[in-house]
């Protein structure tokens, strides 16, 4: 897409990307189902408005973070067919901002969910 697209052509393709994303990223379908048991578990513990923002805000983290990651192997796949120390250090770079982005989200999770968690199971 040129300049002066369409703001509803802007979203078709974002929607688009999405969707193909998620036929072919596996890790993607790993997040997004774990996002939403987070979804699930922030509902049925009934969180606060500024606790649903930190779950909410991490879920969107690692799903782009893991959507970046894709493009970043697409475009390396693309250019580099053969091994090179530069394409893999860039797949592996993006890989590493996932991990990071999971990590945080997953200790995010904990300090929400954990003495929530605890209260229920002392009670």
């Amino acid at each position: 897409m040129g300049m002066g697209g369409s703001l509803q052509g802007s979203f078709r393709y974002a929607w688009r990307g999405l969707k193909l994303a998620f036929a072919r990223e596996r890790n993607l379908r790993i997040h997004l189902a774990l996002g939403t048991l987070a979804l699930g578990l922030a509902w049925a513990l009934s969180l606060s408005r500024l606790e649903w923002a930190l779950v909410i805000l991490c879920i969107g983290t690692v799903v782009a973070a893991e959507l970046f990651n894709a493009a970043v192997e697409s475009l390396v796949d693309l250019y580099q067919e053969d091994y090179h120390p530069l394409a893999a250090a860039a797949k592996d770079v993006a890989a590493a901002g996932v991990l990071i982005a999971a990590a945080a989200a997953s200790l995010v999770g904990g300090i929400v969910f954990i003495p929530r968690l605890w209260a229920i199971i002392n009670s």
